[in-house]
């Protein structure tokens, strides 16, 4: 240990330093949530082609459309835009500030299929019906400004063709609003050709037209200036537009043309928009809740491991800087559910510090080590696989988020993942420097009690006094764990699930109101201006939230109207749009996730444990999701992609505390082979106890700081976790364990100690803690 001990100290000294420079000199990215603005999803729609080819097709195609809406975004002059493809047909945009979406939606979603076209001579069609738009191959009708039809030959030039195009007001010549058109190089010709023949044609005459059509709808057909020569046309490779245009019309139209066509039409299936105050307020409430959460976990683990608590305390200041570092490095994307993670995981975090001060307590307090220092070592040791194990299994549960969700959930993904990663680095490395280098001075050893793990702790002791027998009768266990799944069944049958929109589709509109808002007052406005069906929610005193089924933006204005009426003054501070389709898919992804979550913790628990405790630890993670959901299901709480979030972070917090349970079983069925499994796991259970109580303290401060002080977008969050908290510490310890029993006993599977982890230690062996 002397020899490793400068090693470790030199590698968590470069790492802080490293994390300190990376975290002053590189930016976090914030998502909207945090900093306002709309993130719009669009999903390309290509022409059907042979199957062979779709794949390719459908790539390609949605690579060209992102290129030309970056031109449009560029446009725009919105401030950082990011633009970037998502699978094979879907493109992410997020316009940081825009908190007015219709206009940009409206403007991206739009396929501007700009094309030029010679007329060939007035419509037969004399009646009011419009003939079809392809009368025979080669030939178009449509209707112009005045609504007369015209015959078009094929397109000769489209928008492709063209360099740049520009509104101008021309006030000499009171013309009003027009664009300016200038085309490429080679194609200057292509337009002296176009006009040229069109000016062999009379004065009068349609054929002398050159029709302007946006997306098959003329919106210009001009007659050619009797000055041009036929056959010569307009040189210059530039023309104008004209057509009464207001100023918006026209600038929205040359924006179009400067973008481009897109290759493909696309399709708007979500759209979010918060706020810059909304933002704001997040950051804030999750700033105070990180605050004043850590705050109270350090004063607890201070008071209860006292020096070592201390230097915990530190080790954790050092993780939340290596996060921070971590994610900055990666470019990754700070979201408000990211946010969350990172203030879940400083109370994750706590778990493998107290995984090891209690595994040193109980080594002093056998007398297997003398000292401090050596039992703290021993505590190292004994409880690395305990760690390990229980943080394999979060990641397992961060990496499913991060393939299986999409948006705000990913990035809870990532944020777990990496707060797992620098949880174990900050308690195996940092803490273990800190303290090996603490206990080694002379006072600690005249002064051992100081250091906190020379003795063996108020639940400890308790427990060794009274010698509770909690595993006499796990049935009794199994009876209740059997009455709380039925009950939470129940309230699922009765009251139904409420789905948020992220898996139903729909639009979800948040406001601040001036005043107090009746809900009631606000679902007959929304009736009254026809949305009778609309689902309205308040939320604090001057917070009303609005559900609906798919709207336009049109429609979404009538609504903000009419609670603006309401109200007196409604600011939108949210504004969520999901469409059918991508709802179906989130719900099946949801469900994909869930199954995939449990399958993976069966593989890995059973490779680690066998398939008895694979088994047990599984059932006890279904019998948590069921009780989770059921109760949100009694309260009314929606069942959307933050609480999907929640849930596999409960899966992945459920496990580890079986993890520790089922590793101290196997520990101690290496020890004592002959003993029935119910004693063994009495005692393992009795053994991490004072570990789960807490770890369970440490993660409830953090937690509740969060539901109190996290803001309405935190508290259902934060409440799941602590639902999933309660409801996981007591399933790994009174259904995991005592369903193992059951099953061991009917079916006689095979004993842990013959499980995978390799053969006992001589230092296990000699570690035997009665």
């Amino acid at each position: 240990m002397k020899r490793s001990l400068p090693i470790r100290g030199l590698i968590a000294l470069a790492t802080v330093a490293l994390s300190l420079y990376v975290a002053l000199t590189v930016p976090v990215h914030l998502g909207l949530d945090l900093r306002g603005g709309t993130q719009i999803v669009l999903e390309a729609r290509p022409a059907d082609t042979t199957v062979t080819d779709r794949e390719v097709t459908d790539r390609e195609a949605t690579d060209r459309t992102v290129q030309v809406l970056r031109g449009r975004i560029d446009a725009l002059g919105v401030t950082e835009p990011t633009i970037a493809r998502s699978g094979d047909n879907r493109i992410v945009i997020e316009l940081p500030g825009v908190q007015d979406p219709s206009d940009a939606a409206d403007i991206l979603g739009r396929t501007a299929q700009l094309s030029f076209h010679q007329v060939l001579g007035a419509s037969d069609s004399t009646d009011d019906t419009p003939p079809p738009p392809l009368e025979r191959p080669g030939r178009h009708v449509l209707a112009d400004e005045s609504g007369q039809f015209l015959r078009l030959q094929t397109a000769s030039l489209t928008g492709n063709n063209v360099k740049k195009a520009t509104a101008q007001f021309d006030a000499h010549n009171g013309s009003g609003w027009h664009v300016t058109i200038d085309f490429k190089g080679p194609d200057r010709n292509g337009w002296a050709h176009l006009t040229g023949q069109a000016a062999c044609h009379p004065t009068g005459d349609p054929a002398r037209r050159i029709a302007i059509a946006l997306d098959d709808k003329i919106i210009s057909s001009p007659q050619v200036d009797p000055s041009v020569p036929c056959g010569s046309g307009i040189k210059g490779g530039s023309t104008q537009i004209t057509g009464s245009f207001s100023a918006d019309e026209a600038r929205e139209l040359a924006l179009l043309i400067n973008g481009g066509a897109l290759p493909v039409p696309v399709e708007t299936v979500e759209q979010r928009t918060v706020g810059a105050t909304l933002g704001a307020q997040a950051i804030s409430a999750s700033a105070w809740a990180a605050v004043i959460g850590t705050s109270l976990t350090a004063l607890f683990i201070i008071v209860v491991y006292r020096l070592m608590g201390a230097l915990a305390t530190v080790a954790l200041a050092c993780y939340g800087l290596i996060s921070y570092a971590a994610l900055a490095a990666l470019g990754a994307t700070l979201t408000l559910p990211g946010l969350a993670g990172f203030v879940l995981a400083i109370g994750m975090a706590v778990d493998a510090n107290v995984l090891v001060f209690e595994r040193a307590r109980e080594e002093y307090a056998a007398r297997n080590r003398p000292t401090a220092r050596s039992s703290l070592a021993a505590g190292f040791r004994g409880a690395f696989s305990a760690i390990a194990d229980s943080n394999i299994t979060t990641l397992i549960a961060a990496a499913l988020l991060f393939f299986l969700a999409s948006g705000p959930v990913r990035g809870f993904g990532v944020t777990l993942g990496i707060g797992v990663l620098a949880s174990m680095f900050s308690a195996l490395v940092i803490t273990r420097v800190l303290a090996d280098h603490a206990v080694a001075r002379p006072g600690m050893r005249r002064r051992p009690h100081l250091t906190g793990i020379a003795h063996a702790g108020t639940v400890r002791n308790r427990l060794s006094r009274t010698n509770p027998r909690l595993l006499r009768q796990p049935r009794r266990w199994l009876a209740a764990s059997t009455a709380a799944l039925v009950l939470a069944a129940s309230g699922i049958a009765l009251r139904g699930l409420d789905f948020g929109i992220e898996f139903t589709g729909g639009r979800l509109i948040e406001y601040a109101t001036a005043t107090p808002a009746d809900p009631d007052r606000a679902r007959t406005a929304l009736a009254d201006t026809g949305y009778p069906h609309a689902i309205v929610h308040t939320s604090g005193d001057n917070r009303l939230t609005v559900r609906t089924s798919q709207l336009t933006n049109a429609q979404t204005a009538e609504i903000t109207e009419a609670i603006r009426e309401l109200t007196g003054h409604a600011d939108k501070l949210r504004d969520e749009a999901i469409g059918p389709s991508l709802g179906d898919e989130l719900r099946r992804g949801a469900l994909i996730a869930l199954a995939t979550a449990l399958g993976a913790q069966l593989l890995y628990l059973a490779a680690r444990f066998r398939l008895l405790f694979g088994t047990a630890a599984v059932a006890a993670l279904a019998h948590d999701v069921v009780i989770l959901i059921g109760i949100f299901a009694w309260l009314g709480k929606p069942i959307d992609g933050i609480f999907l979030a929640a849930l596999l972070t409960v899966v992945g917090y459920s496990v580890n505390d079986s993890v520790v349970v089922f590793d101290r079983i196997r520990e101690l069925s290496r020890r004592n082979r002959k003993a029935p499994l119910s004693h063994i796991s009495d005692q393992a259970l009795l053994q991490t106890l004072p570990r789960t109580v807490n770890t369970g303290i440490g993660a409830a401060f953090i937690l509740t700081a969060l539901a109190v002080l996290g803001g309405d977008s935190l508290t259902d969050f934060a409440l799941a976790l602590l639902i999933g908290l309660a409801v996981g510490t007591y399933s790994s310890m009174f259904t995991a364990t005592p369903l193992a029993i059951a099953i061991h006993n009917r079916t006689h599977m095979t004993h842990p100690a013959t499980t995978t982890g390799g053969p006992p230690s001589r230092q296990s062996r000699r570690n035997a803690v009665t």
